[in-house]
């Protein structure tokens, strides 16, 4: 790892500053618990060096390269090395920029030190980071990705994740580009750029202004003719043009006036008034609402650079009902960016549960990444009527699909899953193994901690990797009964002339089980045990003391 030289530009020498802290911070946030005073230290230190950083700006933001970090075109970090590489460990996931705005707490800080903090390669993290970035939806760190980089032509992997937050759109870049040229000295060459579509979408937008004004009165004006009418060639020719109207904002990315056209109707078909044949008319309408095509044009504002305004959205989503599952479905197979799929995911969470086993159809599409998708979907649901569909994803051929059915099953807290998960212990992944003992602990019954106390009972267990029985060990501790706690007890004092390592291994996974628990009866062992010869152990002793001292 190089480090460069201070400069006279000092804005860039806290940036350093700033990565040097994050780098010392994701390996002590691993080592220590957090009450430990050295983790608590390097919490304070790095919120100091970011605050430091942000006093005379609004935002920071770090350009990822694959061996560099850049600030503002200056490299404020280089490692051409693979190991303890920070700007590789963000580029491998896709993630090409980090903004941390001004303002962001402590709480903030400390989440995202969590998360950077993770060994992804040796832990078999269920999620990326950017997954992990996503699921926090951190208030003020916010990040840019590269889609095309998690999109492999062969092997699509849309990942739940994304939130792309530009600091600017193209437009401004166009706009500040021109002002710099004319501000120029010395124009010997004018380079013509090309605008793409993108460019211009905000042009168009000003252009169209007047006429999506005038779609919103036109929609007012049919209404109002709605109520006059009397046949029902009136009705019928004025739903037509209703159904246009909505047609036409949704197809211009208008899903605003979309909403309002929709929302009259409701209004307009809850008068006790109406002919029963002018609600028949304006069901046509939902019913439209609701269709493939309506649905394709709702993915094309997805899949556009157009932000979309989280209520406008949500009240959309409350004109689908379960006829709109399947396109979505459909659509979530085949829309391309990150942040498009979340979107989709967002409205089949919300209407998923008006039909749970047209949702779970899903779970039979060829395609590995949008089953896994729809298992999260059903996860957030939390109905448990999927657990059967889920248990069925068990025996999916992607790794990635079983792990979600996993996480899910574990979160749903079903006994039907308690048989299947205890098979999964014995999986070859690490993964699957891992994701397994948290999800039996997450179901939390004494069926489920008896089948914990026996795995770790077995002979087999003690060769196992260290790291991977600590967690099961971490599992156990959820339950904090007496049971649990005697067994540690019994572990921690346990002493053996052959196999040394491994039964000190198992005792430091009883100190750290011990610790997070509180056991308050442990103290007088612990402390016997604090000068242990063996490294490992008194380390885990030593947090656990801690630990349970800051418990008083």
């Amino acid at each position: 790892m190089v480090w460069f030289p201070v400069e006279h530009f000092e804005p860039v020498q806290l940036v350093r500053d700033v990565i040097l802290a994050l780098l010392k911070a994701k390996k002590t946030v691993r080592m220590y618990p957090q009450n430990n005073p050295v983790y608590q230290k390097t919490l304070e230190d790095t919120y100091a060096k970011f605050n430091e950083a942000l006093q005379y700006r609004e935002a920071l933001t770090l350009r990822m390269r694959q061996h560099e970090i850049l600030f503002e075109s200056e490299r404020v970090y280089h490692n051409p090395e693979k190991d303890d590489n920070l700007a590789l460990f963000f580029f491998k996931d896709g993630l090409r920029e980090l903004t941390f705005k001004k303002g962001i707490s402590k709480e903030e800080m400390e989440e995202f030190l969590r998360i950077i903090a993770l060994d992804f390669e040796r832990e078999a993290v269920d999620d990326d980071i950017v997954t992990l970035l996503w699921e926090r939806d951190f208030e003020n760190i916010k990040y840019v990705t590269d889609e095309t980089f998690l999109i492999d032509d062969e092997e699509y992997e849309p990942e739940l994740i994304g939130q792309t937050v530009l600091e600017g759109t193209e437009t401004d870049e166009l706009l500040k580009a021109y002002s710099d040229a004319f501000r120029a000295e010395d124009v010997k060459t004018t380079t013509i750029m090309n605008l793409t579509e993108r460019d211009l979408q905000p042009l168009v937008r000003e252009i169209e202004k007047d006429s999506e004004d005038k779609t919103g009165r036109l929609v007012e004006i049919l209404f109002e003719m709605l109520s006059q009418a009397e046949t029902d060639l009136e009705y019928d020719d004025i739903y037509h043009f209703l159904k246009d109207a909505l047609s036409y904002s949704l197809k211009n990315a208008n899903l605003k006036t979309s909403v309002e056209i929709l929302r009259n109707g409701r209004d307009f078909a809850g008068e006790p008034s109406i002919p029963e044949a002018v609600r028949q008319h304006l069901n046509l309408l939902f019913n439209f609402a609701n269709s493939e095509e309506a649905i394709r044009y709702v993915s094309e504002i997805f899949e556009s650079s157009l932000a979309v305004d989280e209520g406008v959205l949500d009240e959309y989503i409350m004109f689908l009902d379960k006829t709109a599952i399947p396109s979505f479905i459909a659509a979530l197979g085949e829309l391309s960016t990150l942040h498009a799929r979340k979107l989709a995911i967002h409205v089949l969470i919300r209407i998923g549960k008006k039909d749970i086993q047209s949702l779970t159809r899903g779970l039979h599409d060829s395609r590995w990444y949008v089953v896994r998708n729809i298992i999260y979907i059903l996860r957030h649901i939390g109905d448990k009527k999927a657990v059967d569909y889920i248990l069925n994803s068990l025996a999916h051929p992607e790794v990635k699909v079983r792990r979600e059915a996993i996480k899910a099953l574990g979160e749903l807290k079903s006994p039907l899953a308690l048989h299947p998960l205890k098979e999964l212990l014995d999986d070859p992944d690490h993964s699957l193994r891992k994701a397994s003992a948290d999800a039996i602990g997450r179901i939390g019954s004494e069926a489920a901690k008896k089948m914990l106390l026996e795995k770790i009972s077995e002979k087999r267990f003690a060769k196992m990797d260290f790291e991977e029985k600590k967690e099961f060990y971490e599992v156990l501790s959820r339950w904090n009964d007496r049971e649990v706690a005697e067994l540690m007890l019994r572990q921690i004092g346990k002493r053996s002339f052959f196999r040394r390592s491994r039964n000190d291994e198992n005792r430091a996974c009883a100190a750290y089980s011990l610790g997070l628990m509180g056991i308050q009866d442990a103290l007088p062992l612990l402390h016997r045990m604090k000068e242990s010869k063996n490294k490992l152990l008194r380390e885990y002793v030593n947090a656990a003391i801690m630990r349970i001292n800051h418990g008083r």
